[in-house]
């Protein structure tokens, strides 16, 4: 019995390891942990003379046994690495036998049939067996192809259940983990349901693919044209096809459910050509490439590349010299925000130009995909939405991952409080750290039903089916985010909804839905709107991020000789706090070619050089410039005198503690 209490790195973890089967799958796991020093012997079991002979000639096991039995006895691990079908047969003779504690473990690719096998081979699934399937392989096979390195930066995927041992588990976790791979718990039948989706259904379709077009008369013209993407999409038809047979007998019933989703779309998208659709086409296929790219992405981060470690990192930073010229900062994260959600919600095409490519800008772009909306983009800030209209919406297929953008958390939840369909809402560590009571609190007021983490942070549940009912509300402290995510709601809600703020907060919110044609009613700290419009689609000109101006607004004014032009800045009197409270300081900052694009006021920045001098900084500029403080203590440190801020709680509960921080 294997003591996982007392493992020493220096020293070996398990006396002996067995693998049955040395193909490529088990001569690898057999070679790489041989090579590691975890086990004082391997043994190999094969049926094949040949490959017994080279697996020890390799170097890949210390001795191969053609008896099973001689070969298991005192084994302390079994890796049944056997083709699948084979498993039923290999179970049985092992069931016969006196492991004594052996633990247990496969590689196969459907672990049903393997939980079943073993089942029934034993009586009982043996609470020593840890099923599992490595994600990996080569175009090569055989034990001569075997690779110690073959599983680093791959997924393996064990699949324990309620009775197995948590000592036998942790064992092949560790296993696995030596030898560089990603390993991963899931469940037996969510296995199944993800592989029949993600490898074999591809593999059944180029099988299909090939072997149809191979069967028509004229296949060497085919074949001759055929280019890249061809080649692509049916290299896997060249995978070993007992292998593959094996693997779709074992795991037919997933691997049917999800051939049965795939032919209803395919169905759908042959209804969409026949009917010259184009823009169910274009859903389709836009949909299709985003989520490649984001999943891509998503993996890149995680199973394929090397883990991170933290360092430290020494910066050296020397003057400069002064900054001139004319720039054009990227487009504002809180419009570009609004753009995405107001055109989903639209009835017709949006055009948007100066998009932000940001990850929160994007988190709530895909969010929409998800929900069913065609985004054509980004691409260099151009985006085409196509809009669904209020009642438009369509579930999302699963939790809307939104990163770390309170801001498209806070906002989708006023609008998700008013759909048919529940929805959940999550983010990354630093999001679901957030409050969110203080949307979920008042939404609650207006009918909607909603649940939250402990002290009402992230993850969000809202479901749906709830009417909601119009609200007058004071907010008990300023935010634009908490007042939008209202006005949305009200867009749903019966009668009246009446946001109060206690200091003005920003806008755009207000003048983005009277540029869709959503009359709201502005009077001093109070907005008010109606259900009953409807929004029409428009066009979209995003003016510069004053908030990425503030760092060349500081930067300019700090470097001697300086003279700066920002062109095409959103100048929203709400927004304007930045430039307030460094002109207050000594700042020398003019607006020049004040003009209004889409309802909202922009101009450019001409800064130049000045000596600062430290403030105390009115309160109630504070709102004003709540996202600029970095950088404006940057300033303050460069001032002559102190600098004094007051009135700035709402700093600590933003993605960071931004007072920490400063």
């Amino acid at each position: 019995m294997v003591d996982v209490t007392s493992l020493q790195p220096a020293a070996p973890m398990i006396g002996r390891l067995v693998v049955v089967g040395l193909g490529l799958i088990g001569g690898s796991f057999a070679k790489g942990l041989r090579d590691s020093g975890l086990c004082r012997e391997v043994v190999g079991v094969d049926l094949d003379p040949q490959s017994r002979k080279l697996a020890v000639e390799l170097g890949v096991v210390d001795r191969c046994e053609d008896d099973l039995a001689i070969a298991c006895q005192g084994a302390d691990v079994i890796q049944l690495a056997v083709p699948i079908l084979a498993m039923e047969k290999l179970l049985a003779r092992l069931a016969t036998m006196d492991l004594g504690q052996a633990i247990l473990t496969d590689v196969g690719s459907a672990k049903g049939n393997v939980v079943r096998a073993a089942t029934e081979a034993f009586g009982a699934m043996p609470a020593r067996f840890v099923p599992g399937h490595p994600i990996a392989g080569s175009e090569q096979s055989g034990v001569e192809a075997s690779n110690a390195e073959l599983f680093r930066r791959h997924k393996v995927i064990l699949t324990p259940l309620d009775q197995t041992e948590p000592a036998a588990l942790a064992v092949v976790d560790r296993l696995w983990r030596e030898l560089g791979a990603d390993v991963e718990h899931m469940q037996v039948e969510r296995h199944d349901e993800v592989l029949a989706a993600t490898s074999h259904l591809p593999h059944l379709l180029a099988f299909g693919l090939v072997d149809s077009l191979a069967k028509r008369n004229e296949n060497l013209e085919i074949f001759r044209y055929a280019a890249g993407g061809f080649r692509d999409f049916t290299r896997i038809a060249g995978s070993d096809p007992v292998m593959w047979h094996d693997i779709f007998l074992a795991n037919r019933e997933a691997v049917l459910r999800t051939l049965d989703t795939f032919r209803s779309d395919l169905d759908a998208l042959r209804d969409a050509v026949d009917a010259g659709d184009g823009h169910q086409l274009l859903g389709v296929f836009t949909r299709a490439r985003v989520a490649r790219e984001h999943f891509s992405k998503i993996l890149a981060r995680r199973a394929y590349v090397d883990a991170m470690n933290s360092n430290d990192l020494i910066f050296l930073a020397q003057p400069g010299g002064s900054l001139s010229g004319r720039i054009r900062v990227p487009g504002d994260k809180s419009i570009s925000h609004r753009s995405i959600m107001l055109g989903s919600l639209a009835e017709g095409v949006t055009e948007v130009e100066g998009f932000l490519e940001g990850e929160d800008a994007l988190a709530t772009l895909q969010a929409f995909r998800d929900m069913g909306v065609v985004i054509e983009g980004p691409h260099h800030g151009r985006v085409t939405i196509h809009g669904v209209g209020l009642h438009g919406l369509k579930p999302a297929p699963g939790p809307i991952y939104l990163g770390n953008s309170g801001t498209s958390m806070r906002l989708l939840s006023g609008l998700l409080a008013a759909q048919d369909f529940d929805s959940t809402l999550t983010g990354d560590a630093s999001l679901s750290k957030r409050p969110m009571n203080r949307v979920a609190n008042p939404l609650r007021e207006m009918g909607a039903v909603i649940e939250t983490a402990a002290e009402g942070r992230p993850p969000m549940t809202i479901r749906g089916g709830h009417k909601l009912k119009g609200l007058t509300y004071t907010m008990p402290m300023a935010s634009a985010q908490v007042k939008s995510c209202l006005l949305l709601a009200g867009l749903y809600a019966e009668g009246k909804t009446t946001v109060t703020e206690p200091a003005p907060t920003r806008d755009h919110t207000e003048r983005m839905l009277r540029g869709f044609g959503c009359p709201v009613t502005v009077n001093g700290a109070t907005a008010s709107v109606e259900s009953g419009s409807k929004l029409t689609a428009t066009h979209i000109e995003v003016p510069g991020d004053i908030s990425s101006s503030a760092f060349f607004l500081v930067a300019a004014s700090i470097a001697e000789g300086s003279e700066l032009v920002l062109e095409h800045v959103g100048i929203n009197p709400t927004r304007t706090g930045v430039i307030d409270i460094l002109r207050l300081m000594g700042a020398d900052i003019t607006l020049e070619n004040q003009r209004e694009v889409g309802g909202e006021p922009v101009a450019d920045l001409r800064v130049r050089a000045a000596k600062l001098k430290g403030i105390e900084i009115p309160e109630a500029l504070v709102p004003l410039a709540i996202d600029e403080f970095p950088v404006l203590f940057v300033a303050a440190a460069c001032a002559e005198g102190r600098t004094v801020l007051t009135g700035a709680e709402e700093l600590r509960v933003k993605e960071s503690d931004r007072i920490q921080v400063m």
